[in-house]
Formats: structure tokens, C-alpha cells, sequence
């Protein structure tokens, strides 16, 4: 028999070896994970318990050896054993976070294709996406990943659907961008199990207005990230973002939005501080800046990747701009 206390949680009774529940979920914490990321996915299924007066999902967090897991802000989490260990269960979500590339591991690997040979729906939160993609996981499937690291994910992995979106759930394959997006996930996930009642309540616990669909975009409106509101500019610097690769001249860039070149130097001046050419090129240095900290792409298909026509070029832009040159860069990382 299986008690379900106030706040959701159970306790096993009558010597019982385990907790009897309809969804088993396993949380194999990548060392520097986002614990809000984390806490976000398992809180709505400690609550689905409480709120349903059963035990719907029964979870277990795992860690590469087994010991304590350690996310990005230092806090450690304790774990019921090694990823290798973990015993079968319904889902099995990889908690990611920062450095997704140098905690990719065989081991890891192994295991999350052991787990998919048996049938468990294969879950990524956060940057965890890379991992199922190293591992091959995510052909044919639709995924996605936070925005910070879309480009170079794009870049590593062209031949993958990776879109957007908050979350994606594409058969037995669930992605998230982490953060707030494993609330939502969670609670789609809640609500195809049981029903969306029940999302509801879990949601209102949790003072979380608004269930928000996989296909809400990740980031704040250009208007709210930039705190301008001038539909001119906001149509000028989100082509810029739209087109890094293959950048647009003042010009053609004051012709795609409507008007001539000095009146788009006035208002990037105004509003900005920067000239449309400056901005342009700070946007594009910030995504080279990324593709080298999140890629092993050579740095000249990362300088073509972000509109510079020669490494050379794109080397006197970043020690500009950064105070060092790319290669400096990398190896400042490693």
C-alpha cells in the first residue's frame, strides 16, 4: 500500500520494495546543470501526486557516477546511484546545463540507448538536447534547445529538425529549452496522462498563470529585450539577427525597412548608441563568440558562419572587440 502525504510525496508501507505508481521517471543530472531547469520538471509531478491524492509519478535523480550532483550554481542534489545503474523506467530525462560538450560522455550514452532499447521515452532538458543528438537519439524527430545555443546546435547538427519552440514532444522524444520551458513541458505531459484538469491545478499551485504551449517562442519580443518600441528599428534589428551569415549593407538593409540611409544612422544613433554598421557587427561577433564557445567548428567556418569574408578579418574584429583574438579565445575556455 501506498500513502500519499500532503505535499505529494509517498512512503512505502508494509515493506514494500517499491513505490507503485503509473509513470516511472528517472532525472540523470549532467554535472553543471540549471537547477531551476531541474526543480522546474519535477515539482508539477510531486504536485500531480498531491493534487490527484495518488501516486501518479514515482522519480529517481541519477548522476554519471553515482555520486552527489553538482548543478551550474553549486548547489548538490543527491542521487540514488549511477546513470549505469538505473533500473527500468517509463521516462528518462538528462538534465543539462553548462558545458553540455565536455560532459557528453560515452557512459551517458550507453545508457540512454540501453534505456531507449527497452522502450523509456527519452527526455532532454536544457542543453541535455546535445547529448541525444551526440548519441544520435533525435534523427527524424523534431527537438529543440535553448536559444543561447541554437546557432552552434544548428551548425553541429544540420541535418536535425531542431526548431524554436519552448518544448517539443515528437513521439517518445521530449526537448525542452530549459528554465521555465520544463514547467510547461511537464505540465502538457501531466495533462496527456491524466487530463488537463489536472494541469490546471498543478499550475495554479504553482502561481503559474498560464500553461504555455510548446510553440510560444523562447525569447521576449525584440520590444521588451530592448526596451525600444520604434516599429522601424525593431523591423531593422531583427532582420540583422535574421541575416548574420550573409549580412545585409546599410543600404539594403535601410531599403528592406523603409527608409533611406541617414534616417536609419539617426535612429540607431538615437535609440542604440551605435551605428547600424557597429551594431551589426556586435550582433555578429556575440554569435561568433557563441559558435566558438559551443562548437569544435574551425574558426574560419565560424568567421563565414557570421558574415566575416576572411579569418584575418574576423580576427582584427574580435581582438577589437573582445580584447583577444578567437584562437585566444577558445583556448581561454578549455
Amino acid at each position: 500500500m501506498t500513502e500519499v502525504h500532503d505535499d505529494g510525496s509517498s512512503l512505502i508501507l508494509k515493506g514494500e520494495d517499491a513505490i507503485k505508481a503509473d509513470y516511472y521517471i528517472g532525472f540523470c543530472l549532467i554535472p553543471d546543470f540549471s537547477s531551476l531547469a531541474f526543480i522546474s520538471a519535477i515539482e508539477p509531478l510531486r504536485l500531480a501526486n498531491r493534487e490527484a491524492g495518488r501516486t501518479i509519478y514515482s522519480w529517481k535523480c541519477y548522476s554519471v557516477d553515482g555520486q552527489p550532483a553538482k548543478s551550474s550554481a553549486g548547489l548538490e542534489f543527491p542521487v540514488s546511484g549511477s546513470i549505469s545503474e538505473m533500473p527500468k523506467q517509463s521516462i528518462i530525462f538528462l538534465c543539462g546545463g553548462m558545458d553540455i560538450q565536455t560532459h557528453c560522455t560515452p557512459q551517458i550514452m550507453t545508457a540512454i540507448r540501453k534505456a531507449a532499447s527497452y522502450g523509456a521515452g527519452i527526455g532532454a532538458i536544457c542543453t541535455a538536447t546535445y547529448v541525444l543528438a551526440k548519441a544520435g537519439m533525435l534523427k527524424n524527430q523534431r527537438c529543440t534547445i535553448h536559444w543561447e545555443n541554437t546557432s552552434g546546435f544548428k551548425e553541429e547538427f544540420p541535418d536535425l529538425d531542431i526548431t524554436t519552440e519552448l518544448f517539443e514532444i515528437d513521439n517518445n522524444r521530449f526537448t525542452c529549452a530549459g528554465g521555465t520551458a520544463a514547467l510547461d513541458m511537464m505540465l502538457s505531459l501531466i495533462s496527456t496522462h491524466t487530463n488537463h484538469e489536472l494541469a490546471l491545478a498543478v499550475a495554479d499551485q504553482l502561481i503559474h498563470h498560464r500553461i504555455r504551449q510548446g510553440t510560444e517562442r523562447q525569447r521576449m519580443e525584440l520590444r521588451a529585450r530592448l526596451g525600444v518600441s520604434h516599429p522601424k528599428l525593431l523591423a531593422a534589428i531583427a532582420c540583422m539577427e535574421e541575416n548574420l551569415e550573409e549580412p545585409y549593407s546599410c543600404g539594403g538593409l535601410a531599403v528592406e525597412v523603409g527608409l533611406s540611409i541617414r534616417q536609419l544612422e539617426r535612429l540607431f544613433q538615437k535609440y542604440m548608441g551605435f551605428s547600424p554598421t557597429r551594431y551589426y557587427l556586435n550582433l555578429r561577433l556575440e554569435r561568433a563568440r557563441s559558435l566558438l564557445a559551443q562548437t569544435s567548428m574551425p574558426i574560419i567556418e565560424v568567421a563565414l558562419a557570421c558574415g566575416f569574408v576572411s579569418a584575418s578579418h574576423f580576427s582584427k574584429c574580435h581582438r577589437e572587440h573582445f580584447g583577444q583574438t578567437p584562437s585566444e579565445e577558445r583556448s581561454a575556455r578549455r
